[in-house]
Parts: structure tokens; sequence; C-alpha cells
């Protein structure tokens, strides 16, 4: 059971606390062998930070049996936009098998991290990723221990949660039948695999392998020489396919990152075109309004050289209306402007406080009937001018 209240305390110093919260509870509810903790981590660069990590075991799928393997997940303070650190958390029994996911202190290394995306990516997506890779190559295997008499040559993982060694040949039975460190072969061959005994145990039994382990004949006691052959040939067999399967793996990860580099460079070449198209058309834009400008240039040259040749145009004499009402509209029309112009003047010289508001308000309301009389004087003419009001 999670402790809710603990957990929000200790992700007080993430980034998106609400984020990783919801994350962790979604693993924790559908894997009961995960729980959250919280200690140092220690970095390369040797700082050192309390964070949140994901402790316990995931189930695997392993050849038709379910096994329970130890993992630690530690969640960023920046979670989630930066990806977790995993590591394989073997027991004191085990050991870690390396591999192109797994190196010798335990770290994980999956594309599925490499290519972290913050929108898309999550913890539980992480696990079962785990459990996937985890299922074609165990990250464990248990020590060899120094009763085997022949000692292992291949490894296979137990339901209890380790790996232990699982020999590909049988030891001789023992001639006392008081003798209880492996149990006695069946005495009839009546059974799934002809001409090869059953190994029946009390105990939980060895996943079955693909390629089936010779046995001795029914009723001997003793491993023959054509038995150690077809073991090393097996156990040879195994190896060069768990190569090739690994070379296989490496190859095919190779392949995607291309394929994606391949695609990446596809949309941004489409990019780039689309730039140089919208260059190609504002470039064109430009020359049609560079020409257009060096026209309107010479039109105004040829404008001011005409002008440079007549006589000096006097200001007032260009104004003289052509008839008394069109006069009177200009002078209503120059006054009301002026006295527009007063009243902002005034209202400037209110607020400098050089005049008092009382000034300010008679001498507004003077200007403002005057401003109105002229305003209507200007619309009279402009109805008798035949003009737009």
């Amino acid at each position: 059971m999670v402790d809710s209240e603990r957990l929000r305390s200790w992700l007080k110093q993430y980034h998106n606390p609400d984020v990783a919260y919801r994350e962790i509870m979604s693993v924790t509810n559908q894997y009961r062998g995960l729980h959250p903790e919280q200690s140092l981590y220690n970095f390369n660069d040797g700082s050192r930070m309390e964070l949140v990590n994901l402790s316990g075991t995931i189930p695997v799928r392993y050849k038709g049996s379910v096994y329970n393997i130890p993992i630690c997940i530690w969640l960023i303070d920046t979670h989630p936009q930066n990806a977790p650190i995993c590591y394989v958390k073997p027991t004191s029994d085990m050991s870690i098998k390396v591999s192109m996911f797994v190196d010798q202190s335990g770290k994980i290394y999956l594309p599925y991290l490499h290519d972290w995306v913050p929108s898309e990516s999550d913890l539980l997506g992480l696990i079962q990723v785990l459990i996937v890779t985890f299922g074609d190559q165990p990250p464990v295997f248990a020590r060899a221990k120094d009763t085997d008499p022949y000692g292992a040559n291949s490894f296979m993982p137990q339901p209890s949660g380790s790996f232990v060694p699982y020999p590909t040949t049988y030891p001789p039975a023992p001639p006392s039948s008081n003798f209880s460190g492996y149990p006695p072969y069946p005495p009839t061959s009546n059974n799934a695999f002809p001409g090869y005994p059953p190994y029946q145990t009390p105990y939980t039994p060895y996943p079955i392998t693909g390629f089936g382990t010779p046995q001795p004949p029914v009723g001997t006691g003793t491993i023959k020489e054509e038995h150690i052959r077809e073991s090393l040939l097996t156990a040879l067999e195994e190896k060069l396919l768990r190569r090739m399967k690994e070379q296989f793996q490496q190859n095919q990860a190779e392949l995607d990152t291309l394929k994606r580099t391949q695609d990446e460079l596809k949309q941004g070449k489409m990019k780039l075109d689309s730039i140089l198209s919208r260059l190609e058309k504002e470039k064109n834009d430009l020359d049609k309004n560079i020409t257009m400008l060096q026209d309107k240039e010479q039109e105004l040259d040829k404008a001011i050289e005409r002008i440079s040749n007549e006589e000096t145009i006097d200001v007032d004499d260009a104004v003289i209306t052509t008839a008394p009402l069109y006069k009177q509209l200009l002078n209503a029309f120059a006054e009301e402007a002026a006295l527009e112009d007063t009243i902002y003047y005034m209202g400037e010289a209110l607020r400098c406080g050089v005049i008092d508001l009382d000034v300010f308000l008679r001498q507004v309301r003077t200007l403002s009937r005057k401003q109105f009389m002229l305003r209507a004087l200007m619309q009279k003419c402009r109805q008798k001018a035949g003009l737009s009001i």
C-alpha cells in the first residue's frame, strides 16, 4: 500500500509533481511488486540529490514461465522532461548478465529511454518495454554452486525471482535409494519424449528449452560419451543462437535509428524546399516593389525639375476664394480651428497651475459658445454652397 501523503511530500521538489505522482500510482496499482522510495542518488559528476525511485520486481515471462526480475527506476527531478535512470538490482545469489541492454554495473540501456518523448513516454510504457526486452534476453543469472558436479553451461530463470543453472545432462543415479540429492528416474519411458525420461521433482520444474536435452537411457545410471557430446553440441548451438539473436537485435536497433534519421532528413528537406520557395516569392515581390519605386522616383525628379523652373507662388494668393460665400466659410473654419487650439492650451495651462480653475472655466465657456456659433455658421454656408455636410 502506497502512502500518498508521504509520496507527495517526496515529490515537492520535482518540477511536475502531479505528473510524477499520477505515473507512480498507475505503476504501483498495476505492478504490486514495485513500491516508491526516497534516497540519495550519486551522479557521475560526484553530485548527490534526494530522488524518488521505484524498487522491487517486475513479472517477466520467459519460455512459458513467469519470473520476478529485481529492478530500480530513478525519477529525475525534471520528470517527465528527462528519461528515468534504470538499474537491474541483483540479489546476493545473482550475477548480472551483460548484454547490449545491461552493462556490468546493472545500468539499463534501451531505445525507449534514448528516444524519450515527454508528451508520449511514461513509466508504465517503460516497464512494459522492460518486460518484453527481458523476456527475450534475461538480465541476471544465478551464481554457480560448488556442489554442481558438472558445472552449468546454460542458465535459466527460476519462478522465485532468481536465475539458477540448468545442466545440460543429468547426474548418474546414486547406488543407494536413501540418497536424496536427486530424484530417481521413473521405471518406464511412457512420456511425451520417447527415449528421454522426464525429470520429476516435488519442486518448481525448470522451463523446457526449445532444443531438448539429451539424457541417459531408461534404467541406466551412467552418462555415456555420446551423451556428453550431444550436451556440448546443444550448449554450443544455444550459445551461437544467442549470439546471433544479440547481433540481430543490435543491427535491427541500428537500422531503426538510420530509418528515423532518414525520416528526419526527409522532413528537413521538405521544410527547406518550402522556405526556398517562400524566399523566391518574396524576392520576386521585392523586385517588383523596387521597379515601382524607381518609376515613382523618376516622376518625382521630373516634378521637382518642372516646379523649380516655374515662378514662385504666393501662398496667400493661392488660397483666395472665388466667391464671398467660400471666403466666409474659409474664415469661419480657420477661426474655429484657432479656438480649438486655444482651448487645448488653456487646459495645459490649468494642468501646470498657470491659471486658476475659475478663470479656466469662464474662458472655456466663452470660447465654446463662440466655437458653437462658428460651427453653425460653417454648416449653413456648406448647405448654401451645396457642399456635403
